[in-house]
């Protein structure tokens, strides 16, 4: 029989030998997640200011400026598949925390680039930025989570995860706090400045958790185990472009994460564009900029509450089936609120509901279902999954998105989309039944081994 647990108190179950590479891993996402949610709201206002008031044309097509960030959307698809390759390539040769040297190397030497053009930004810089902000989240982000998936057993995932996602939201409301109350006075390249100092910490504790886990479990990406968590073969090598995406189809457990990425971010994609709408729809000018970065105080304030009160809970005492099911649970609600009520409040909630559980309990639960695969599949797998399939759920959505806003360009009609939202979270639910009862049957064997 279970005994009662508090939920804030099962963030600390840690053993003592894993404190130390907990503490790390929560500092290493704290300056990520910092990051990227001082980078968020920057390049999202930039690119709806520049545009709210001109529109912007493609040849004869003249579109808002919510509709031109849906090209944006398509266009970052493209980079992720070249970020797909350049990961694998790179995967081939370098150690855990060589990847994080490189990928935050580029990042200083962009910040320092962009610091010299955003203040008096151009077409070019608008697009180039905003492209530039998703690309700084798929790469960094992925890359922490290849590093961490790969030096922790199931069990131990169970007890870290919640601690080291901790680290990610607290770091989305120090962001999100710290731009919303300087967003009016400090410069655009100031932010990067300060971006690039926390790129400097990022490689000093990136240095210090590649140590350990060198010391502790000195594993490397290269060395290939011959199956799968369910059995399947994983020998792959040839085009860096493929090695991820052949994993992914021999694998049936492989591609119910598949699902569950590429649906949340159609889902996600479709809500972030009536969630744009709704503000663009309602506000003019600096109104907003301030208008974004509240709302994303307010989700990371509630993604802060979920991850310290419900998903090392949730994970430990009911496991990952019942936490992936959350998030689709909470989109399937704000979407049927929107559909009835589309006005400023509820379509700011939009974001709230998605992003206030995914950057949480969703995340912490999606990115422990890869612990017990391979070394390749953590890396190269998981590359193809959260780079290429993610852009390419999006692209979806984008083009359903503007089909739509096409036919009925009204702002009303956008409360629509939610019924395309509620069909795709119907299948979402599917793929996150299976992918939880999978993990459980594995780790259950492993443990009885």
């Amino acid at each position: 029989m279970r005994t009662s647990q508090s939920p804030l108190k099962a963030i600390f179950t840690l053993q003592k030998s894993e404190v130390p590479l907990a503490l790390l891993m929560f500092s290493y996402f704290f300056l990520v997640i910092t990051s990227f949610w001082i980078l968020k709201p920057i390049k999202k206002a930039l690119f709806i200011e520049y545009y709210d008031q001109t529109g912007f044309d493609l040849l004869a097509w003249h579109l808002s400026a919510p509709q031109a960030e849906l090209l944006a959307k398509v266009l970052n698809m493209v980079v992720a598949f070249v970020a797909v390759m350049v990961f694998t390539w790179l995967v081939r040769r370098f150690r855990r925390q060589q990847l994080s040297f490189i990928f935050t190397g580029f990042f200083l030497l962009s910040y320092v680039a962009y610091s010299l053009l955003i203040d008096t930004p151009g077409d070019l810089t608008v697009w180039s930025f905003y492209l530039f902000g998703d690309l700084f989240s798929t790469l960094m982000v992925a890359t922490f989570f290849a590093f961490l998936n790969d030096s922790v057993t199931p069990e131990a995932a169970k007890r870290m995860y919640g601690l080291v996602g901790l680290g990610g939201v607290t770091g989305g409301v120090f962001g999100s706090m710290v731009v919303r109350g300087l967003i009016a006075s400090v410069t655009p390249a100031i932010w990067l400045w300060i971006c690039f100092g926390l790129g400097i910490l990022i490689l000093v504790v990136a240095f210090a958790s590649g140590r350990l886990v060198d010391h502790q479990r000195p594993a490397t990406p290269q060395e290939v185990t011959p199956t799968a968590a369910d059995g399947t073969s994983t020998a792959v090598r040839g085009n860096p472009a493929l090695e991820g995406a052949q994993l992914v189809f021999r694998s049936p457990y492989l591609l119910s994460i598949v699902g569950i990425v590429g649906l949340y971010e159609i889902v996600s994609t479709v809500l972030d564009f009536q969630f744009t709408s709704t503000i663009a729809h309602y506000l003019t000018g600096p109104a907003i900029g301030q208008q974004f970065s509240t709302v994303f105080l307010i989700t990371n304030s509630v993604s802060l509450l979920v991850q310290l009160f419900l998903t090392s809970f949730v994970m430990t005492r009911f496991g990952l089936g019942v936490a992936l099911l959350i998030l689709p649970i909470a989109t399937l609600v704000g979407s049927a609120g929107f559909m009835v009520v589309p006005v400023l409040w509820v379509g700011c909630l939009l974001n709230t509901v998605d992003n206030g559980f995914s950057y949480s309990i969703n995340q912490s639960a999606k990115e422990a279902l890869y612990v017990p695969t391979t070394p390749d599949e953590k890396y190269k797998a998981k590359a193809f999954i959260d780079m290429f399939v993610q852009r390419f759920a999006k692209a979806v959505a984008v083009a359903v998105s503007l089909v739509i806003t096409a036919v009925c360009q009204d702002f009303a009609s956008l409360r629509w989309l939610s019924l395309f939202t509620l069909l795709i979270i119907a299948l979402w639910l599917v793929a996150a039944r299976y992918a939880g009862r999978h993990f459980r049957e594995v780790t259950e064997t492993v443990e009885a081994l």
